[in-house]
């Protein structure tokens, strides 16, 4: 199992690394006590869970233990990555003053720069155990890609779905890119081809025959390479590429089953057939 701690002052963006964190598949607990650690780990890990990231506060009950907690589940096997979120006073102030939040230590005679100092002293120990990201000039966005770079997640985050479709039953609703194929060979007008789909063997040699064919899916394929990364930095958690022909049963299959076959290595990838399941309900 790999387990993320997401830790540090409050205010400096331990909300947004967990939120980066959930969209790229982490089963995430917010707000842990450090006495539960371990037991917690334990439980996630016999219900099978391979990703989890967890927050831990300086409210946490038994923080001074929470070193020999992770240097523990370290010697178990357990990949046990520490993420520590700062930033300097005036930043904090000035997003506690925007947002009207209470600092969870504020009280009784505590100002709110104490009250700061305070959590920055409680939290020491865990600030020395991991990596620390100084959060002061960061835009939400930035600080999201930088956690993403930092912990490697990349475009496996993202649910890639190609779907073809007939243009007659009108465009996809969910789509985020159109594609349109419908300037390349139409099996439809072979009668020995109508019968079959863009998933049968006789369709797919005819299509694989025809030039223009691979030079659309190269042309395809090169820009989705290209751009796919900054979609990814954009925080996108899935992307819908439609794909459409005038019937949706030849050419768009065809064409989905080839682009998914080319990034399934590149992260979790789905393809549907939007006439073929029409026709399969009727």
């Amino acid at each position: 199992m790999q387990l993320i701690l997401v830790s540090g002052l409050s205010g400096s963006g331990k909300t947004i690394a967990l939120h980066v964190l959930e969209d790229s598949g982490y089963y995430c607990i917010d707000n842990l006590p450090a006495k539960l650690l371990v037991e917690v780990a334990d439980m996630l890990a016999a219900d099978r869970q391979e990703r989890v990231a967890l927050s831990i506060d300086a409210r946490s009950a038994a923080l001074s233990s929470l070193p020999e907690h992770i240097a523990g589940l370290r010697k178990r096997g357990v990949d046990c990555r520490v993420l520590y979120l700062e930033a300097s006073i005036p930043a904090l102030l000035r997003r506690f003053s925007e947002t009207r939040r209470r600092h969870p230590l504020l009280g009784p005679g505590l100002t709110l720069p104490e009250a700061i100092e305070r959590e920055r002293a409680l939290l020491a120990g865990v600030a020395a155990l991991g990596q620390r990201i100084d959060t002061s000039d960061l835009q939400p966005r930035v600080l999201q890609n930088w956690i993403r770079d930092l912990l490697g997640l990349g475009a496996e985050s993202l649910a890639l779905l190609f779907q073809s479709f007939s243009y007659k039953d009108g465009v996809p609703l969910d789509a985020d890119w159109v594609l349109d194929c419908r300037m390349l060979a139409n099996p439809h007008y072979d009668p020995k081809l109508r019968p079959f789909t863009g998933r049968d063997a006789p369709v797919i040699e005819f299509l694989e025959r025809e030039p223009a064919v691979g030079r659309w899916l190269e042309d395809v394929r090169g820009l989705l390479e290209r751009w796919l990364p900054e979609i990814v930095r954009e925080n996108r958690s899935s992307v819908t590429v439609a794909i459409g022909c005038t019937g949706g049963r030849h050419r768009s299959v065809y064409l989905a089953e080839r682009l998914a076959a080319a990034f399934a290595a590149k992260g979790r990838v789905l393809v549907r057939h939007r006439h073929l399941a029409i026709e399969d309900n009727k």
